[in-house]
């Protein structure tokens, strides 16, 4: 897949929006400490403001039951030093960011002991669209927008459709998603949404060495990637999840209405209501022996 074009951006601005994975359910369990992983985080976002003093940096906590804007670098309250000792964007942030996990703890639902319940992704996605296509309508040179994932949660396939919709708009204003997975395996949702937007999907060998990996592969902005060799996509997990029970499959139904996805046969769309052909069939035929 070609990188997103960047001719309608101005070359040395860049918009960086960053989602943050924090569900504490994922890095209780996780060897990495979270402590250690932001750590790291911070130094690399502080590196993306140094890198241009007209870089703007956005960064989105996902947790496990709703999605906030932590840091904005656009904001005046952010221009200078809350303490005598810690930059605006270490002390900011992480002020918000205690705040953000304090009433997610709130909001937390229930679910099966032993298990690991799914970060708001398709949440934070759209806040990071909705912000873009904000910036788009300030001036008519903005910065060049662009996506990452910080991710650790294995995908929730109950997000299927919402983060695919966020993906072909995303794909649609020319904005690529970068995706950096720190999980066990391989994220689905994000190979396909750094391949079809045009972004770069990478999961460090090592974490120890995070900051390294931020900083070679996602600080560059998207008119100095053309001149460099970044990693490529290999073997997209291009599989669905189905409708009915939210589960990824390999083989499944469509609807030819609304297209929606199916992993066993109904007789009724449960999407749009449309009668598949077979049910039409059997109706028919019913209707008929009644008449006869």
């Amino acid at each position: 897949m070609p990188s997103a074009p960047s001719k309608l951006y101005a070359d040395d601005v860049s918009l960086l929006v960053v989602t943050l994975d924090t569900n504490p359910f994922f890095w209780t369990t996780f060897p990495f400490p979270f402590a250690e992983f932001l750590s790291q985080v911070l130094a690399f976002l502080n590196s993306i403001l140094l890198l241009g003093q007209l870089n703007q940096l956005i960064v989105i906590a996902t947790g496990c039951n709703s999605c906030a804007y932590v840091y904005d670098s656009t904001s005046e309250r952010n221009h200078g030093s809350t303490t005598g000792t810690m930059p605006a964007l270490y002390s900011n942030l992480l002020h918000n960011l205690h705040e953000f996990l304090a009433r997610d703890k709130q909001l937390e639902a229930s679910h099966k002991p032993g298990t690991v319940p799914s970060s708001l992704l398709s949440g934070s996605l759209s806040m990071a669209l909705c912000y873009i296509q904000r910036a788009f309508r300030s001036g008519p040179m903005p910065p060049q927008p662009r996506i990452l994932c910080l991710q650790g949660t294995a995908d929730g396939p109950e997000q299927y459709v919402a983060i695919m919709n966020a993906i072909f708009s995303a794909q649609r204003s020319t904005v690529p998603i970068d995706s950096c997975y720190i999980g066990s395996n391989n994220s689905a949702f994000l190979q396909q949404a750094s391949y079809i937007t045009g972004g770069i999907y990478y999961k460090p060998p090592q974490l120890d060495g995070l900051y390294q990996y931020l900083s070679t592969v996602f600080a560059t902005d998207l008119h100095s990637r053309a001149f460099l060799r970044l990693p490529k996509s290999v073997g997209v997990d291009f599989r669905a999840s189905c409708f009915c029970h939210k589960q990824t499959i390999d083989m499944g139904f469509v609807c030819s209405v609304c297209l929606s996805i199916f992993c066993e046969h109904h007789d009724k769309c449960s999407t749009c209501g449309s009668v598949f052909g077979q049910a039409k069939v059997d109706a028919s035929e019913a209707n008929r022996k009644r008449k006869a």
